[in-house]
């Protein structure tokens, strides 16, 4: 998936050029790992329907895929 994407939390962004790189589902939680193609940067966005939290957290190149994995742990 490629677009605009809003941050999950409701506040301005001034990047909006966001691309997914990667995308889970499970028990109403939604992770996705979204790349910028304007400040080449990562960030993973959770949204979690049953609760109503969402948060982004910054993903460094090198621990994405962690942070994807776990990223309750780095909130």
């Amino acid at each position: 998936m490629s677009g605009t994407l809003s941050k999950c939390d409701g506040e301005d962004m001034t990047d909006t050029t966001l691309t997914e790189l990667h995308h889970r589902s499970a028990d109403g939680i939604e992770v996705s790992l979204l790349w910028s193609r304007i400040t080449n940067a990562l960030t993973v966005a959770v949204e979690d329907s049953r609760s109503g939290l969402s948060f982004e957290v910054p993903a460094p190149a090198e621990k994405a895929l962690d942070v994807f994995e776990h990223p309750y742990a780095y909130a």
